[in-house]
C-alpha cells in the first residue's frame, strides 16, 4: 500500500482522503489505487480546506508516511484482542456523539443501525444525543467548524 501511495503522492493521498464523499468502509483493492477512496477527487479544494492546510498535512507525512496509519487496519485483529478485557464494559459518561451523514465510518455496514436502534445508548447509557451533520463526512472538524465548536461549547457549559 505505501509503495502504491508513493506513486501518486502524498498530497494526492491526503487530497483524495480529505474530500472523499463515497460512502461504506474505505476499500482500496489491490492494483486499483489511482482512484482509491474517491473516485472523483475534485480539481479544486472545498471552502472548508485552504490550499495552506494541504500543504500543512502534506510536510508531516512526507516525515512520516503512512505506515502508521495502515498498520492500526493491519492489526485490527490484534487490537481486537489486546482490548478484549474491556469487551461489555460501558461508557458512564455524558457524551454527545456528533458525526457527518456522509462519513465513511457511519456508513458502514452496521454502523448507522446500531447507533440508531438503541445499540449505541445500550453500551453509553448517559448518551444524551447524537447529531448527524447533513452534507458532511468524515472531517467534520473541519467541514462544519462552526457548528461542531457549537455543539461542544452548548454540550460542555451544562457542566
Amino acid at each position: 500500500m505505501e509503495a502504491q501511495m508513493a506513486e501518486v503522492g502524498t498530497e494526492y493521498v491526503l487530497k483524495n482522503i480529505l474530500t472523499t464523499r463515497k460512502i461504506g468502509p474505505p476499500i482500496l483493492p489491490k492494483g486499483e489505487f489511482g482512484t482509491g477512496f474517491n473516485p472523483d477527487t475534485p480539481a479544486t479544494l472545498p471552502s472548508w480546506l485552504t490550499q495552506e492546510d494541504l500543504a500543512y498535512y502534506v510536510t508531516k507525512f512526507k516525515k512520516t508516511g503512512f505506515t502508521g496509519g495502515l498498520n492500526y487496519y493491519r492489526n485490527l485483529n490484534l487490537n481486537w484482542e489486546l482490548t478484549a478485557p474491556w469487551s461489555g464494559v460501558q461508557v458512564k459518561v455524558p457524551v454527545k456523539f456528533i458525526t457527518g451523514e456522509l462519513d465513511m465510518v457511519y456508513t458502514s455496514l452496521g454502523v448507522k443501525e446500531y447507533i440508531h436502534s438503541g445499540g449505541f445508548k445500550k453500551d453509553v447509557p448517559n448518551l444524551e444525543e447524537v447529531v448527524v451533520q447533513k452534507g458532511v463526512g468524515h472531517f467534520n472538524n473541519q467541514e462544519a467548524a462552526d457548528e461542531i465548536s457549537s455543539h461542544i461549547y452548548d454540550f460542555i457549559r451544562k457542566f
